[in-house]
């Protein structure tokens, strides 16, 4: 079994992040739900529908864990696959969890679905809001590699808090959406360069989008899945309009200060660090060290 989170596939990840042997699936593919839609389209499906649920521990903790499999359909959410996610975030506040954990890897809602995926990715928000007001935290962790964009990339900032690699991505758009809409000229998808500048995990842990950077691999991202879930233990974070208002003051401080820039090296020149050009050369603990002055502090 491979180390590398970005290898690895979603029961993998899930049995290397969760404590051995403690993982306990629903709705396993044995029991065969698929999605209705891809059938009648004669399209393929999955009889876990790209989407691995369940409960384990971390640490000893009690967790409910979803892992989206990116090598089905690259982890897109139909509406049975947004369903159970649902349905894992309701179980963990009837069940009191300590803590959820998203292992996201995904482009996004299913073309194939249209609606039914849109309303599915609607509700995942809306669960994962409800966990938060629980008194339960959720903790996503990106590092596939599709990345976590569309909806679900909007699901992933609705979190406490994200744990990203510098191989994963996190945004609303992808950079071939961007292309498509706006032309070449605005987003050129194929300078990979630019892509991971804008959409990687270092620029995310700059300017306060995800929470921790670490390594590709499973260990990595286990401690710190684990010490951000005893980080929240040890002092609660509610979810409430003043958190609300200071995340959104600090979206539009964002804005004025890096609105007009052309390019995330320019925002990282702003931010102070002197030589931008030599961030993507850095490994995860020296890009945090270097990095955790300049950073824009975000709201959990």
């Amino acid at each position: 079994m491979t180390s590398s989170y970005l290898e690895a596939n979603a029961r993998e990840r899930l049995a290397q992040v969760l404590d051995t042997g403690s993982f306990e699936e629903f709705l396993p593919p044995s029991k065969r739900i698929v999605s209705p839609h891809l059938g009648q389209l004669d399209a393929p499906v999955s009889f876990d529908d790209g989407v691995v649920v369940g409960r384990g521990a971390l640490n000893g903790a009690k967790v409910f864990a979803a892992a989206q499999e990116g090598g089905f359909m690259g982890g897109a959410v139909g509406e049975v696959h947004g369903a159970k996610l649902v349905g894992l975030l309701k179980r963990a506040v009837q069940e009191k969890a300590e803590g959820v954990i998203l292992l996201l890897e995904t482009g996004g809602v299913r073309l194939h679905e249209a609606n039914a995926g849109l309303i599915a990715v609607s509700e995942v928000m809306r669960a994962v809001l409800d966990t938060r007001a629980a008194g339960i935290p959720v903790i996503v962790l990106v590092g596939g590699s599709n990345g976590c964009f569309g909806g679900m990339g909007i699901v992933a900032r609705c979190a406490n808090a994200i744990i990203m690699s510098e191989e994963g991505r996190l945004a609303m758009s992808g950079p071939e959406v961007i292309e498509t809409a706006n032309g070449v000229e605005e987003f050129d998808s194929r300078d990979r360069a630019l892509v991971w500048r804008t959409t990687g995990g270092k620029h995310r842990y700059l300017l306060g989008d995800c929470h921790g950077i670490v390594a590709d691999d499973t260990a990595a991202f286990r401690e710190a899945a684990t010490r951000t879930l005893q980080g929240f233990k040890n002092n609660p974070t509610a979810l409430s309009l003043q958190a609300l208002e200071i995340e959104q003051a600090m979206l539009e401080q964002r804005i004025a200060r890096f609105g007009d820039a052309a390019d995330p090296l320019e925002i990282w020149q702003r931010l102070g660090i002197d030589k931008p050009q030599d961030i993507a050369m850095l490994e995860a603990a020296a890009f945090t060290a270097l990095a955790e002055p300049y950073r824009v502090k975000g709201q959990a």
